[in-house]
């Protein structure tokens, strides 16, 4: 049925006055100074606002095609709720979306909720959470990268962010959420490469004694765990007397970075938690139980930086660089240097692509030393302070000094 209008008559807008406006059904009209009048549409579209001009009468535009122009906005609206979900009537949005997501992780036990929900809040929906989940664009996406450097975050930070960015859109289109070709590209940025730091024989024994020393009775054993096998910081807290196989010498890790898996230890360990667990008040308990009697039941301690700091202190070896990370470092380095094969090391390691071995092998292989050995020229002891001195029989020092011209170009 065709939309009726009581004001924005013919009559009416001809009367208009300069500056004069009339707008009825979404439709503005406005005579400007210089006499024309201007036409615009003001409307919600799938809970969107479009607000366009449409043209002046000068350019032959009249009410009528203002009608058109919204007619146009909510036929092309109607042909993108073709592909919505069952049950819906609008397209989500990024924020809805992402508190769905969040709320599906908690219920199905998701990794790492605590840090995910933070990134949603703090960054990514206020950033993002008006606009469409089917519509966001790597051009988008690089402009939020741009704002959010320019604030002061890493490249890594952002890559982290944009990593949960990327897991989000991804299971909203194993959700049916959005098309599959709707996930744009994840603009990631190039980060500096750390230093991997690596103890020696000598410090890994110094640091051993200071961990011996300290008042806290684990952190010498997690100290065993990190240098004896390579171990992340988390996986070594959570492990269970009940998951380790003393016969294989195998730990079960049901929640590794990577995936579930069997971690190999040596014997030197598997002898010190045999003797370990003879003394524990819970033999199938955790082998790091929390300090905190309320948690007594159940809980295993998650961090244990500050008697690990403490211990570093004591081996006289540098906090700034010497973190628990450092002996997981230490140990693959020790694997490297050994000539083990990479498959060997990727499955003692825990990591899950071998390109990630190949960061320690590119610099600590053997076939690193032995290419650099083919260099080695040798190197007297003296060396003379006196510059260009000539060699013995060469007569008088100096010589002739010949002047320079510099070639006349041809252009």
């Amino acid at each position: 049925m065709a939309i009726k209008f009581s004001r924005l008559t013919r009559p009416a807008i001809r009367a208009l006055a300069i500056g004069g406006k009339l707008a009825e059904h979404g439709i503005t009209a406005e005579r400007q100074a210089n006499g024309d009048v201007r036409y615009t549409v003001n409307i919600m579209v799938d809970s969107q606002r479009i607000h366009r001009v449409v043209g002046r009468e000068s350019e032959g535009v009249t009410r009528e095609q203002a009608e058109r122009a919204i007619e146009s906005f909510r036929t092309k609206a109607r042909e993108g709720r073709l592909d919505l979900p069952t049950g819906r009537k609008a397209h989500q949005l990024f924020g809805e979306a992402a508190d769905e997501y969040i709320k599906r992780l908690e219920e199905s036990g998701g990794k790492n909720v605590k840090i995910k929900t933070r990134q949603f809040r703090m960054y990514l929906k206020p950033e993002l959470g008006k606009e469409r989940l089917d519509q966001l664009s790597e051009f988008g996406l690089k402009k939020y990268r741009k704002k959010r450097t320019g604030d002061g975050a890493s490249e890594a930070t952002v890559n982290r962010e944009l990593a949960t960015l990327s897991h989000f859109l991804r299971s909203a289109a194993d959700w049916k959420w959005i098309k599959r070709d709707d996930v744009p590209v994840i603009p990631k940025a190039a980060e500096p490469r750390k230093t991997i730091t690596v103890l020696t024989d000598e410090q890994s024994e110094a640091l051993m004694q200071g961990a011996i020393g300290d008042q806290d009775g684990r952190v010498w054993l997690f100290v065993a765990f990190g240098l004896n096998a390579a171990m992340r910081h988390r996986e070594i807290l959570s492990v269970r007397y009940d998951q380790i196989d003393f016969a294989n010498r195998r730990i079960f890790i049901p929640e590794a970075k990577a995936g579930e898996r069997e971690q190999p230890i040596t014997a030197a360990l598997a002898d010190a938690l045999t003797r370990q667990r003879k003394m524990e008040s819970d033999p199938d308990g955790w082998v790091f139980p929390t300090l905190n009697a309320k948690q007594a039941n159940g809980g295993h301690r998650t961090n244990m930086a500050r008697p690990f700091l403490r211990s570093v202190i004591r081996a006289q070896l540098d906090p700034d660089k010497v973190t628990p990370h450092t002996m997981r470092h230490t140990a693959i380095t020790r694997l490297v240097k050994a000539g083990v094969d990479l498959p060997t090391i990727q499955r003692i390691s825990g990591h899950k692509t071998l390109a990630m071995v190949l960061r320690y092998t590119h610099v600590h292989g053997l076939h690193i030393d032995a290419a650099i050995d083919t260099l080695s020229r040798p190197i007297p002891h003296a060396i003379t302070q006196e510059l260009h001195t000539p060699l013995k029989g060469e007569g008088k020092p100096g010589g002739k000094i010949v002047e320079l011209k510099r070639r006349k170009s041809a252009a």
